[in-house]
């Protein structure tokens, strides 16, 4: 062999090589359309869910839609949706039931006036001598108004029964997002159901909403038995019917969109003798109770 042919890969070996070189193009052949078919097939599944995630809003809109734009509000509630509590669990509100339309919200939202928080209609100082008025905003799905019930709850309790305040409770349902069922609509139409029916009864069955409070995961919340079952535990007997129905449902939508309209976005939403409270500026709830009881001193 001469030195130029020194090396020289012979034809066997030209031909080996030529057949890997074959054989790695058909291999990455198959790869890239095996690849082609899987993006194909995960774009499908991908349409697919789309598609069902749209038909879900869709529904969920409809659903929504079907809630009338009036009704009935709750006897022992007052025009505002709110009930008031005073010592012992005694409820103070005596208004008898009516009816509520969207037609009563404003054309627009409020303006605040001077400088000052806007403050929904009915929260005001309360008068010389009597009661500092607290006004509570909550949604029985919301996890914070949880933790303020655990945290504050048993403390205005014991100022409820000394008769130094009173607690309006007004239930709104800005996380119907959290389940699939607008659970926080509902379990305000059962909380109004008991307001309605078996006033005595109302601050048990609110703790006992928030004791058993579904986790905001998009699955259904407690169901309407449920719930009717709980009101029953607590003495709340045979409410079914309007917990079913979804009698004050049109009342909780335009209660939660007028309390929308007067900057309540978030709850808890807290006002003591007409002020709104600020956690960032006076963390403890029961020390800015404490601060409007001593004001009135």
């Amino acid at each position: 062999m001469t030195p130029q042919n020194k090396g020289k890969p012979s034809r066997a070996e030209r031909t080996a090589e030529a057949r890997e070189k074959s054989r790695k193009i058909r291999e990455e052949q198959q790869k890239k359309e095996k690849r082609n078919r899987l993006l194909v097939r995960w774009g499908v599944v991908a349409g697919i869910v789309a598609i069902i995630a749209i038909i879900a809003i869709i529904v969920m809109q409809n659903v929504r839609g079907q809630i009338a734009d009036e009704g009935p509000t709750a006897a022992n509630t007052n025009e505002y949706g709110g009930i008031v509590i005073g010592a012992d669990n005694e409820v103070l509100t005596n208004d008898p039931a009516g009816n509520i339309s969207a037609d009563d919200l404003p054309d627009e939202a409020p303006q605040p006036e001077g400088d000052g928080p806007l403050v929904p209609p009915g929260i005001e100082p309360s008068e010389e001598g009597e009661p500092v008025n607290v006004v509570l905003f909550e949604d029985f799905q919301c996890p914070i108004c949880k933790q303020f019930e655990e945290t504050f709850g048993g403390q205005l309790q014991e100022l409820q029964n000394e008769g130094d305040i009173t607690v309006e409770y007004r239930i709104i349902s800005i996380l119907d997002r959290a389940t699939s069922t607008n659970y926080a609509s509902r379990a305000a139409n059962a909380a109004k159901c008991v307001a309605d029916e078996s006033p005595e009864n109302y601050t048990a069955y609110s703790n006992a909403l928030f004791e058993n409070q579904p986790p905001e995961d998009g699955g259904e919340g407690l169901s309407n038995e449920r719930l009717t079952d709980m009101a029953a535990e607590v003495g709340a007997d045979g409410l079914g019917e309007c917990i079913d129905s979804t009698k004050f449902r049109p009342a909780v939508e335009i209660q939660t969109e007028r309390a929308g309209m007067y900057g309540v976005s978030g709850t808890p939403t807290a006002f003591v003798d007409g002020e709104k409270w600020n956690p960032q500026e006076v963390p403890s709830f029961i020390d800015f109770v404490e601060q409007k009881l001593q004001a009135k001193q």
